[in-house]
């Protein structure tokens, strides 16, 4: 969920991508075992005679092989990062065609706030002066709540910050 920092002073940064159940080398692996068995059985149609099979096949497999790769491509580039700087908490969207919309949202009165629905997966919103703007919808239930918990607490360390002034510290008396 998170990573490397991409903007320096960055206090708090989360990145969200939606869960995929197969990684790239996975879908390649299911490609190929496509390929081989689609192969295979239209080896042994043409053997008995059957050859206007591979014809259909071969479109089958091709219309199968080219969906799978599409449908991964545009599902690998979808993600959502949040990140919280000096300026404001940053909402930076990649949707599956590409297309980046950014929002930047005040922090003075930003609340962090996880909206119960029943049934259903809770919403973490993020409501304002004026704001409200949910968040990390790819995320479940447990996932959600451990990022309502770090970025309230990231929220809450930034707006109240302890300073560490060695002048102000206690120098231990002397005479004891």
């Amino acid at each position: 969920m998170a990573g490397a920092a991409i903007i320096p002073g960055a206090v708090f940064e989360a990145v969200i991508v939606p869960h995929r159940s197969l990684p790239r080398r996975g879908l390649y692996v299911l490609i190929g075992l496509v390929s081989t068995l689609s192969s295979v059985i239209t080896f042994f149609c043409w053997r008995l005679g059957a050859w206007p099979v591979i014809g259909f096949n071969g479109a089958e497999v091709g219309l199968t092989l080219l969906l799978l790769h599409w449908h991964a491509e545009n599902a690998f580039r979808e993600s959502e990062v949040l990140l919280l700087g000096e300026s404001g908490l940053t909402v930076r969207r990649s949707g599956r065609r590409g297309r980046t919309e950014e929002r930047m949202l005040p922090v003075h009165w930003l609340r962090v706030v996880l909206e119960e629905r029943r049934g259903r997966v809770p919403a973490l919103l993020l409501v304002g002066h004026g704001v409200r703007e949910e968040v990390a919808r790819a995320l479940g239930e447990d996932e959600k709540r451990d990022l309502a918990r770090a970025l309230a607490a990231a929220l809450h360390r930034m707006r109240n910050p302890v300073f560490d002034n060695p002048q102000l510290a206690e120098v231990p008396d002397p005479t004891c």
